[in-house]
């Protein structure tokens, strides 16, 4: 029964995350115009390279590694805290090369800069925690709760073709509070663990092995957007994001199961 109640909450989350861009598509399409959505699109898809460095494949051995100590509560803290410092550590190193990415990157840089709320909110993603105690309600129901008042605001804060940056600010922030709304149930889930016995390094080569493969998979997602807005236009980035999103929503079934499993 609780394969089952996690796979339904986690297949409820994955395609209200689609769902949520679907709905305000029709809206903020008209308002921003086809530019402004492929600019968003765009820069985004940008943005996602550095993110998956700083993410280091820690979501998948963050599970697993979590999964496997769970019935130990001294254990669990202590490779929680561990794992967590490789992933701020290597976020850290993924801004700089963002910040050095962008002394050469002219092209509507502001939006890159918005975008960029999306690479410090992955430091504070601990999804991976509550995935590996198989507590998806927690997850599931905060993040929710977010993506809907993040709609909510799109359709109170953007209102034309200027709204671009506020746009992808809104977006960002929405991950952002998602995640930070999981750290307050950190204090009850896990004790205090003293820094000195902490050994976070011992993380770093089984991660790189799971990030390895990773990068097969996830680049080519990303890889379609930036080339079309390179050898396009920005516009034609859009067009290919909203497309892609009706493929994902069936997909999101599929995805969700494995997560669980």
């Amino acid at each position: 029964m609780k394969v089952i109640k996690n796979y339904l909450y986690n297949v409820g989350y994955q395609v209200l995350a689609i769902i949520v861009p679907l709905i305000t598509s029709a809206y903020v399409s008209r308002v921003l115009r086809p530019e402004g959505v492929g600019a968003n699109s765009f820069t985004n898809s940008i943005i996602q390279y550095f993110i998956l460095f700083a993410n280091m494949g820690i979501g998948y051995y963050g599970n697993r590694q979590i999964a496997y100590v769970r019935e130990n509560r001294e254990q669990m803290s202590k490779t929680f805290w561990e794992i967590q410092i490789v992933k701020t550590i290597m976020t850290l190193y993924a801004f700089v090369a963002f910040e050095i990415f962008m002394i050469f990157y002219t092209r509507q840089p502001e939006y890159m800069w918005a975008q960029s709320l999306n690479l410090i909110a992955i430091a504070f993603d601990i999804s991976w925690f509550y995935e590996g105690i198989e507590d998806f309600k927690v997850t599931v129901l905060k993040n929710s709760l977010v993506k809907i008042l993040s709609m909510i605001a799109i359709f109170i804060f953007i209102k034309g073709p200027n709204d671009v940056t506020l746009y992808i600010i809104v977006l960002a922030l929405s991950t952002l509070i998602g995640n930070l709304t999981l750290w307050p149930n950190i204090r009850r889930d896990l004790d205090k663990v003293s820094i000195r016995f902490l050994n976070p390094w011992q993380h770093f080569l089984p991660m790189a092995e799971l990030f390895i493969p990773q990068i097969a998979t996830q680049v080519y997602v990303q890889l379609n957007k930036t080339m079309l807005g390179v050898m396009v236009n920005e516009t034609a980035s859009g067009y290919y994001q909203y497309s892609d999103n009706l493929v994902k929503l069936i997909l999101a079934l599929v995805t969700a199961t494995g997560t669980v499993m």
